[in-house]
């Protein structure tokens, strides 16, 4: 069986609480490579504190954090799929070379057909919704080969030959997030390319709930960001509602109420979010060890996460106008950013489909099958 983490990297025991460096520690090497490993350039953090900064930076920019997000779970991919001889030199490449990743991996698209030639591969059909495409260095790329149904994932260069990146990303939200249409004609795949099989290793599949507990912390970390900004409009507000008692807005009780609720809830589904972050590095510690009912056991906490995060990212992000008035729709003001971003990446795969996930394991044990959307 593989052991994809490098042993340096991931304590032989589960921490009660993440070694990792707090998100400020990660400025020296830089946001892109905080969850690297720290003896090949990176920061050293674990996934705790890539969590965190992507929370912290979709309450700024949802863009920005979703590229940032993408590109740590498909950086991960090295330790996910490539054998522990072959990590250190791509660990290497990715900090010298300054890799940003993307990806093209969405599984509801026409498969891409990898049919072998001599030693490698050559690459061919189209993707879409692939996120970094079009200001990544490198992107993920997971496709069969032809006459064995052998999964692979493999790295190839944005300026690869043969690879053409639409700019079709023209969607409500997320409108920096590069998330292109990519055509491959006989895109060569040369052996180094390939990061290694695709298998059902409960560790190895741990990928997809990490990229689940990674939306999810973008969806709190908007709802966080509107919430920040409605509190600066409704404190610059100097009057009051000609109906109320009180002398401004932020003084009334009605904007009082529900400012509070959606802050409780915000900062709950912040606290379960934090919680399934260490829980995640913990897992993750056992590396090899890890077994198909740990796996699923975290899949479904990450899924409970994501319907109480999307559901809070997307109500707080609404409801924030009705404190801030009229006055706030106006297309300087921005606060209409965070709603178009959590409505757009939302819609990623239908959150309904994770509460039958949860309902189905909590009634009846059931885990749902595995695929790179549970």
């Amino acid at each position: 069986m593989r052991t994809p983490w490098p042993p340096t990297r991931w304590p032989a025991t589960a921490p009660t609480r993440s070694p990792s460096p707090r998100c400020g520690s990660c400025a020296r090497p830089g946001c892109w490579t905080c969850w690297l490993p720290a003896e090949f350039g990176g920061a050293g953090a674990h996934f705790e504190t890539a969590f965190e900064v992507i929370r912290i930076l979709a309450a700024a920019d949802g863009s920005i954090s979703q590229l940032l997000a993408y590109h740590y779970i498909n950086q991960s991919s090295i330790a996910f799929y490539a054998p522990a001889e072959a990590q250190a030199a791509w660990w290497r490449r990715t900090v010298e070379e300054r890799w940003l990743w993307g990806d093209s991996v969405n599984p509801v698209d026409p498969a891409l057909v990898l049919t072998r030639e001599g030693a490698g591969y050559r690459l061919n059909g189209a993707k879409r919704f692939s996120t970094g495409s079009g200001v990544g260095e490198v992107i993920v790329v997971n496709a069969q080969v032809e006459g064995t149904g052998e999964l692979l994932a493999f790295v190839v260069p944005r300026d690869a030959q043969g690879l053409e990146i639409v700019d079709d990303w023209d969607y409500l939200g997320q409108r920096l997030s590069a998330s292109n249409s990519l055509v491959y004609r006989n895109v060569r795949i040369e052996p180094a390319d390939v990061l290694g099989p695709v298998t059902d290793e409960p560790v190895s599949t741990l990928l997809t709930p990490g990229i689940q507990l990674a939306f999810a912390n973008f969806y709190v970390g908007i709802a966080q960001g509107a919430l920040e900004r409605g509190k600066q409009i409704l404190l610059g507000r100097k009057n009051a509602w000609f109906l109320s008692a009180a002398e401004t807005y932020s003084q009334d009780p009605v904007f009082q109420r529900t400012v509070g609720e959606l802050k409780a809830r915000t900062a709950a589904v912040a606290a379960l979010a934090e919680k399934l972050g260490r829980r995640f590095d913990a897992l993750l510690s056992l590396a090899g060890a890890v077994t198909q009912p740990q796996r699923a056991e975290l899949a479904v906490a990450i899924a409970e996460l994501k319907v109480v995060a999307t559901e809070a990212g997307v109500e707080v992000a609404n409801r924030v106008f009705e404190v801030t008035g009229s006055s706030s729709t106006q297309s300087g003001v921005g606060l209409d950013l965070f709603w178009r971003n959590v409505r757009t990446h939302s819609l990623h795969d239908p959150v309904d489909y994770k509460k039958i996930e949860v309902g189905a394991y909590f009634l009846r044990g059931e885990s749902q099958p595995l695929s790179l959307y549970t």
